[in-house]
């Protein structure tokens, strides 16, 4: 990924980051957007000079405009080097034709050649066309978080 185009996935990155929180109920919304940009920084502290993290943009095949950005990190998982997607994001008019699919992928020859032994990433709840991808791609859950909204007014 060049400097433009990743000062183009910060700036939309938090924004989309934030409501997925909000939506799944972790974040309010007010706090959202500030809590999201400030993980952002964190995660990249040294933008795209980070140490083991590599981002991508996602290339339309046939008319080679960028169309997305995947962003994943090296971790250390139960003994074994895996990487780890923090980030995937295809432009809303791009999305529905095979992207992300195809980024997935490159992204396990990828993983297969820096040597590492698999692939992680979270999902969100309320993200059923995400969780539908995945499951198509090969992807397993692992941990399931749950939750019942219970009223104040009792049972």
């Amino acid at each position: 990924m060049g400097v433009e185009a990743f000062d183009w996935y910060r700036e939309h990155s938090a924004p989309n980051y934030a409501r997925d929180k909000v939506a799944s109920g972790d974040w309010e919304k007010e706090d959202a957007p500030a809590k999201a940009r400030q993980m952002f920084e964190d995660m990249l502290p040294g933008g795209l000079e980070t140490p083991d993290n590599y981002l991508y943009e996602i290339v339309d095949e046939w008319d080679e405009v960028t169309v997305g950005m995947l962003w994943f990190r090296v971790e250390d998982r139960g003994g074994d080097t895996i990487a780890y997607v923090c980030d995937i994001y295809v432009k809303p008019h791009h999305q529905r034709k095979g992207h992300a699919s195809r980024a997935f992928r490159v992204l396990e020859e990828r993983v297969l050649a820096l040597g590492m032994s698999g692939i992680g990433l979270n999902v969100f709840g309320n993200n059923v066309q995400a969780k539908r991808l995945y499951e198509r791609l090969g992807y397993e859950p692992l941990n399931i978080y749950m939750w019942k909204p219970l009223s104040q007014g009792g049972l």
